[in-house]
Order: structure tokens, then C-alpha cells, then sequence
């Protein structure tokens, strides 16, 4: 039992991970850092907490300094490098679908034989444990060398340009809700039975290779779990150069320790739970959590092409009864195909199916239009919601006209949350800025940007900053992937992208590459009207309310100083 509570405790870590607020905070950061060299200009990761002026000063040695583009033609443009935080959170998301993976009944049942095998072949105790380790060292190659390959067939660049394309995010919706269906027991994810066989038997020859094919048995067979499992890890962040290393590794290696481990001290597997329907059930549950996690991908590609299909209240209502669904299978009252019969519910299976039913109870207040912060960074805004308590209506802005009664540029289909009467269009707001005398306060930003949720939900609400906002600057908010296309007058080629620039995401993408350097969202600009920096560098993500505040009041310090 105490085997049985610890397997309960990493499946709510892993739960954690995909839903909780700060997990998925710290695992989007990728949104920040978007990095790929594009023309002569090298974009480098600006907005993150440590750009931020508020939290600490710059030397001057290492202040970003970006010129812009005249003539096509880009002058050097760096800034200060952020610390590779977000990839400890990958390996850690690597090592816990790792470990779930072994508690799947593709794998689990598997450890006897392994250790089956070693006991065979081990002529002392010494070669025994020197091929254990040989073993694990093959797993940790095997995936490891997996994620290289997926590395150079796509590439960085490639990678962060089409995690915000509409049919990508398609695509990989459909890929996860086919991995929650196996994982329900409809179908399984297996590949061909030859390749299973040669494995296999190249796996009995002695020595070094028969180890590493033992390892690559291992893989192949267990590919109908730890598959969805690598997927889903994968896709649940925007991927860079290193990320799908980083995630083959950390998953590869809790494998590895696990299995080396039983191979050396075979004894240990006396205390190991015997495998039955709970291992099922730990498919089932991942299932769930994997039907959830699909909808955010076809959320951000609903917002990009505006089609409407999936509103914040639909999203809100699908995980709601996910959840609750998923609470009434805890307590065995719901069966799948490969499901044994539940004799009694045990203590953490029912609390885990609480969770699950409060989570459920904590979505509900939303289909009427309450935040939830806890998960604004996943769900739709607020803007597309059709009802909301006082407001009597769901667009969350104040206006889609400017004080001349004149229709603001996009409006239509742009919404600022927190009723924020601001601009989409940066000459538009630029003009107005100008005539009324107020900073520009530009918010670089996109509909699959999950920071820029997150800011918007937990420092955007804050009352002083939402006053500043308000009345203190105009607000211009810029989505960098909408998908909207441009009147044909309106487009043209741009030297620093390397593309046509044919929508409105890529109009304000080539504006914030060619004046600032960039491509990260979220990153917030302030202008005075001559369209100089007040505070420079800009910063991102800053989820410190005060530090925002003092970058906020630096920038209305230094127009004043400029009157």
C-alpha cells in the first residue's frame, strides 16, 4: 500500500504539472524566449525577469542595444541573456512523465523479465551490475538520440514559427485526443510487430549488443504508453533547439534508474505492488488528463483564424465535465474495456477523485465570467465568452470607437481583457497618442502566448496597474499571430523576416523585429509620442506586481521630464 500511496502522490505531481498555475507559468516561459536568427538581425531573449530595471540594475556593459533597420539593411542588435531556467522545468517534466510511464502496464509488468534477463546472463555480481548500467545507459542513448533527431529535422526557428500556426496546433490537437482515446482502452498505439521481433531476438546475443538491444526491446514494446507520454511532453511547451533533448533525457533517465536499480538489487522487487487493474487505471486518468490538455492547442488555433468554435464558456464546460467524469471513475462507478472490477475505493484513489470534483466545482463560476486565475493561462480570454455577471456582454472592452466616433482598426475581432479602451493598430494609437499627449504603452502579444495570459490575469487586474493603464497610457495591443489577412496594399515582403507579410500577426511581427529586435511575447514597449524609449531595455514577463508598477511609473517620469 505505501508503494500504491507514492504512485498516487507522483500522478498528482503530474497532474500538477499540466494544470497547476505556476507549473505551466514556468513551463511557457519558452514564450519569452523565442529565438531565431532571421536576416543579418540576431534575435536574443528579451522580456524575461531578468531584464526587468525593477528587479535588478544592468551593467551598461550588457544593456541591450538595438538599433533599427533602415534600408532593409539590420544593424546589430543584442541583448541580455536570460538565465536557461525554463529548461530545468522540462528535464523536471521529462523525469515525471518518466516516472509515470513506468507505472503503465506496458512497462511495469515488464521489470521481472528484465531483471529475469540480467540474472541469466550475469557470470559474478560485478559483470552483473556493470551491465545493468550498460542497460541503463542504452535507455537514456536510445531517447536521448530521439530527441536529436527531432532537433535536426525541424530546427529551432522552425519550431517557435509554427507552434503558433493555426493548422499545426490542429494538427497536434487531433494527435493528443487520439493518444487520450488509446489511453481510454479503444484502440492501442503499436508498432509493427517485425520490427518488435528483431529486436527482440538480437536481444539474446551475448555481449555489449545484446544489452542495448534488450534497451531497444524495451523502447519499442513499451511505445503504445511511454508514445503519448513523450508527445504530450513534447507539445505541452513551445519547443527550441534544446527542449527535446532536455525532455528525452529527463524521461529516458528516470527509466534507466529505475530498471538499473532492480537489475542490481533484484530483491527489491519483492516490495513492488503486483500488477492488476490499477495499472489500468493509471492509463485511464493520464487519458483524461490528456483529452484536457488537447483543447488549449485547438484554443490557440480558434483565436488566430477567428472561427469561434471553441469559447471560453465551451472550454470551460468540456473540462468541467472531463473533471467530474473523471471524479466518478476514481470511484468506479464508470468502467472501461480493460478495467477490473474495483472490490473498494482506497484512500488516495478518493482523494485524488476529490480533487478532481473540486476542481470541477472551482471551473464552474466561470461560465459566467469569473477570472480564474488559476488557470487564465490555458483557457480562452474573457473576450470571447458570451455572458458575463455585469457586464452583459463577454468582449471585455470599453470601446471599439475613439472619442472622434471613429472605428478602431480591428477592433471587430482584438479585444484588450479588463475593459482597457486601447488601440490594435500601432499608427493609429501613435496618432491619438500625440493628440492627447500620453505615452504609448505597447503590449507585444498573441493569442497563443500563454505569459501573456498569465499577465494579463495576475498583474493587468491589479488595480494600480489597471489605473495607469487606463489613464495614464494608451494602450496598444499588437498580436504577433493573428491570422487575419492584410488588404493587398497593406502587404509586402520584410527583409527581416524573410517572408511575405500578408496577415496582421506578421505586419506587428516585422515592426517589433525591425524597431526592437525581437520576436518574444509577451513584451511591453514604452513610447514617448516621438516614438522614443522612455525606459530602456523593455521587459516581459515581470509577474512581480510592484517591480511592474515601477517600471509603469519610470516610464510616465521620464515623458514628464520630456514636456
Amino acid at each position: 500500500m505505501k508503494k500504491l500511496n507514492l504512485l498516487w502522490v507522483l500522478l498528482i505531481a503530474l497532474f500538477t504539472v499540466f494544470y497547476a498555475d505556476n507549473g505551466y507559468a514556468q513551463q511557457s516561459q519558452e514564450d519569452t524566449t523565442a529565438t531565431a536568427d532571421m536576416g543579418d538581425i540576431e534575435f536574443t531573449t528579451i522580456g524575461s525577469k531578468e531584464d526587468s530595471i525593477a528587479n535588478s540594475k544592468i551593467p551598461a556593459s550588457k544593456e541591450a542595444a538595438v538599433d533599427t533597420v533602415k534600408n532593409g539593411t539590420a544593424v546589430t542588435a543584442t541583448a541580455t541573456p536570460a538565465e536557461p531556467t525554463s529548461l530545468w522545468v522540462t528535464f523536471g517534466l521529462g523525469l515525471l512523465a518518466g516516472l509515470a510511464a513506468f507505472f503503465l502496464p506496458c512497462i511495469f509488468p515488464m521489470v521481472p523479465l528484465t531483471v529475469g534477463f540480467f540474472t541469466k546472463r550475469a557470470e559474478s555480481k560485478a559483470k552483473g551490475i556493470r551491465s545493468a548500467i550498460i542497460y541503463g545507459l542504452s535507455i537514456i542513448v536510445i531517447y536521448v538520440g530521439l530527441g536529436i533527431i527531432i532537433t535536426l529535422i525541424w530546427g529551432a526557428s522552425a519550431l517557435n514559427q509554427i507552434s503558433t500556426d493555426g493548422f499545426f496546433n490542429v494538427f497536434i490537437f487531433i494527435i493528443l485526443l487520439i493518444f487520450g482515446i488509446s489511453f481510454l482502452g479503444a484502440f492501442e498505439i503499436m508498432l509493427p510487430s517485425s520490427i518488435v521481433n528483431k529486436l527482440d531476438a538480437k536481444s539474446d546475443s551475448k555481449g555489449l549488443g545484446g544489452i542495448f538491444f534488450m534497451a531497444a526491446t524495451l523502447a519499442v514494446v513499451s511505445f503504445s504508453c511511454t508514445g503519448p507520454l513523450i508527445g504530450t511532453s513534447l507539445v505541452a511547451i513551445n519547443t527550441d533547439l534544446l527542449t527535446p533533448i532536455v525532455v528525452m533525457f529527463g524521461f529516458s533517465l528516470s527509466l534507466a534508474l529505475i530498471f538499473t536499480t532492480f537489475a542490481i538489487f533484484p530483491s527489491l522487487m519483492t516490495g513492488l505492488p503486483k500488477s492488476g487493474g490499477w495499472l489500468n487505471s493509471i492509463k485511464v486518468v493520464l487519458g483524461f488528463l490528456e483529452l484536457g490538455l488537447s483543447l488549449k492547442f485547438l484554443s490557440t488555433a480558434d483565436l488566430a483564424y477567428h472561427w469561434g468554435i471553441l469559447d471560453r464558456e465551451i472550454f470551460l464546460a468540456i473540462w468541467i465535465v472531463l473533471a467530474i467524469l473523471l471524479g466518478v471513475y476514481l470511484l468506479g462507478k464508470i468502467k472501461f474495456s480493460h478495467d477490473s472490477d474495483l472490490p473498494y475505493v482506497s484512500v488516495p484513489r478518493f482523494f485524488v477523485a476529490v480533487a478532481s470534483f473540486v476542481f470541477a466545482v472551482y471551473l464552474i463560476p466561470g461560465l459566467w465570467g469569473a477570472p480564474l486565475k488559476a488557470v487564465s493561462a490555458l483557457v480562452p480570454p474573457l473576450a470571447t465568452q458570451d455572458f458575463v455577471i455585469g457586464e452583459g456582454s463577454g468582449t471585455g472592452t470599453a470601446s471599439h470607437s475613439d472619442n472622434s466616433g471613429k472605428k478602431k482598426k480591428y477592433a471587430d475581432f482584438l479585444h484588450i481583457p479588463h475593459g482597457i479602451d486601447g488601440y490594435f493598430d500601432y499608427e493609429e494609437a501613435l496618432a491619438y497618442a500625440k493628440e492627447v499627449k500620453k505615452p504609448l504603452f505597447l503590449d507585444f502579444t498573441g493569442h497563443g502566448c500563454v505569459n501573456c495570459r498569465e499577465m494579463e490575469a495576475r498583474v493587468w487586474s491589479d488595480k494600480r496597474v489597471l489605473k495607469k493603464l487606463k489613464e495614464d497610457y494608451i494602450v496598444v495591443s499588437l498580436y504577433t499571430d493573428d491570422k487575419t489577412a492584410l488588404p493587398e496594399a497593406e502587404q509586402f515582403y520584410s527583409q527581416i523576416l524573410k517572408t511575405q507579410v500578408n496577415t496582421v500577426g506578421k505586419k506587428f511581427q516585422h515592426l517589433q523585429a525591425e524597431r526592437f529586435g525581437t520576436i518574444a511575447q509577451p513584451y511591453y514597449v514604452l513610447l514617448d509620442t516621438e516614438e522614443k524609449e522612455l525606459v530602456s531595455p523593455p521587459i516581459g514577463v515581470e509577474f512581480n506586481i510592484d517591480a511592474y508598477l515601477g517600471y509603469l511609473d519610470k516610464g510616465l517620469t521620464e515623458f514628464a521630464n520630456k514636456k
